[in-house]
């Protein structure tokens, strides 16, 4: 569950803490009860993210928490995130907390509030339903954000936007976080159809068969190992009088053995679950449309299987047919995420859309070349890929472009096939995976997201919890409801 948001004008009679803001600049606020220089005497000077935790004043029996947020000059969306999710751990032990947060500053109400609401939700929910001890988890239920009457109608819009697209973010982060055992491609394929119902998509779901008489190879060859069966969701979202077209395609690995090619026993292999998580963002971006009133047209394709060593095992020098006639030489079975991409991007291609983004948790590669805090993208259109920056930029969720340098195309040819999939040598695996996958989008403008280095955190940081991050959720939502059909030059 995560936390209920309200808006009020006034402060409600009971709530466990109050949320006070403070600025490095201008007055201290009356109900904090202490000068700046008393505050800076015990610690607190107001800086960013800085909290302090005093006891209830007069009558109230709500403790205040002061909330540094810096210069009020400085506070934008990103910092006022941050912000959020500082006070909410900082009322943690409460099942209540009320604050005027988003009333400081010169932002939007409405996009301050979302991004109060985002930061305190993301901050405090965790996946906790197989832990016995649930004191390990926040005990806030709810959030009240107190502001104007002049303000209310744009701090409650604000709301429900940030509880959609937070909520949204949770859901996908459990999804990550849940063990192979608990989430299988049919269990997640089921629990797509119930969010479909729910929020105005509609869902198909084919099996094997189905997907073999698609001739989907790279599908049927991966699950091969598997003794559980793979499924493909195809979820679309149509509202009327829509004009641009979008299609996503998730890589939704539920747990990456490597196959044949099998992982090494150690903490990467372990997090293997969590090969699905281009999967989950991609369902949880979908279910935010309707609420959000998306005017794009947005068609999905969750790819959903294991990968698996066993007797019938996808083994290398294997020659797989894609979806689109293409056959590929296997040379490393771990390298599966592009097979079950390919079906999904050829079918993605065929409906002639305006653009087509692929997210995957896809190279390790990545994660060499950038790092853990910023996904990679690469495509063969830059007015699409400037979109994705701009939403990186307003989302979070950084982005780094990386070439497509044809040259390395060299190292995918095949002596018995269209091409391997991976290169013989020369690195750049990121690059190459990347080229790879353009084999499968025809002359659809296509980008591809790498978010193997961003899928999850170590540590509580910001409004990220230890595990799965989701990335991804909050950015495809940006950029799916701010589309623009890109440009072809």
């Amino acid at each position: 569950m995560t936390i209920a948001v309200q808006v009020s004008r006034s402060v409600p009679a009971k709530t466990g803490a109050i949320g006070i803001p403070v600025a490095l600049d201008g007055p201290i606020p009356a109900s904090v009860g202490m000068s700046r220089a008393a505050l800076k005497s015990i610690g607190f000077e107001g800086k960013r993210e800085q909290t302090l935790v005093l006891a209830a004043a007069g009558r109230s029996s709500a403790v205040r928490i002061l909330i540094g947020v810096g210069k009020l000059s400085t506070v934008d969306e990103s910092s006022m995130r941050l912000i959020a999710a500082a006070l909410a751990r900082a009322a943690k032990k409460h099942d209540s907390l009320c604050t005027t947060l988003a009333g400081i500053g010169r932002m939007d109400r409405k996009t301050a509030a979302q991004a109060v609401v985002e930061g305190a939700t993301l901050a405090t929910h965790r996946y906790g339903d197989l832990k016995n001890d649930k004191d390990f988890s926040a005990k806030l239920k709810l959030l009240t954000l107190v502001t104007t009457d002049a303000a209310s109608s744009a701090t409650k819009a604000g709301v429900v936007r940030g509880k959609v697209i937070a909520d949204a973010v949770c859901q996908a982060r459990d999804f990550a976080n849940m063990p192979p055992a608990y989430l299988t491609a049919r269990m997640f394929a089921d629990k797509a159809v119930d969010i479909a119902k729910a929020t105005g998509l509609t869902a198909t779901v084919y099996n094997r068969d189905q997907l073999k008489a698609m001739g989907c190879g790279g599908m049927i060859g991966v699950n091969k190992g598997s003794v559980e069966p793979p499924r493909m969701v195809k979820l679309e979202y149509t509202p009327a009088g829509s004009g641009a077209k979008i299609v996503l395609v998730g890589k939704g690995v539920m747990y990456d053995s490597g196959g044949i090619s099998l992982k090494p026993s150690n903490e990467s292999h372990a997090i293997m679950k969590m090969d699905m998580s281009g999967a989950a963002a991609v369902l949880a971006t979908m279910s935010t449309l309707k609420t959000l009133k998306c005017k794009t047209k947005v068609t999905a394709y969750l790819m959903c299987t294991d990968n698996m060593p066993s007797g019938g095992a996808l083994k290398l020098g294997d020659v797989l047919t894609m979806r689109n006639g293409k056959t590929v030489e296997i040379h490393n079975t771990d390298a599966e995420g592009r097979l079950i991409l390919a079906d999904g991007l050829s079918l993605a291609a065929e409906s002639k859309p305006d653009a087509i983004v692929d997210i995957a948790t896809l190279t390790g590669a990545i994660i060499v070349a950038i790092g853990e805090k910023v996904a990679g993208v690469m495509g063969n259109n830059q007015s699409l890929i400037e979109q994705i920056k701009g939403s990186a930029m307003r989302t979070d969720e950084p982005v780094w472009q990386l070439p497509l340098i044809d040259e390395y195309k060299k190292g995918l040819d095949s002596v018995v096939a269209d091409m391997r999939n991976i290169t013989s040598g020369g690195g750049a695996g990121s690059i190459t995976a990347a080229l790879f996958l353009r084999e499968f989008v025809a002359d659809v403008p296509w980008a591809h997201l790498d978010i193997a280095g961003t899928m999850d955190v170590r540590g509580d940081e910001g409004w990220h919890n230890r595990g799965a991050t989701a990335f991804g959720t909050r950015l495809l939502v940006d950029l799916v409801t701010n589309f623009r059909k890109p440009s072809r030059k």
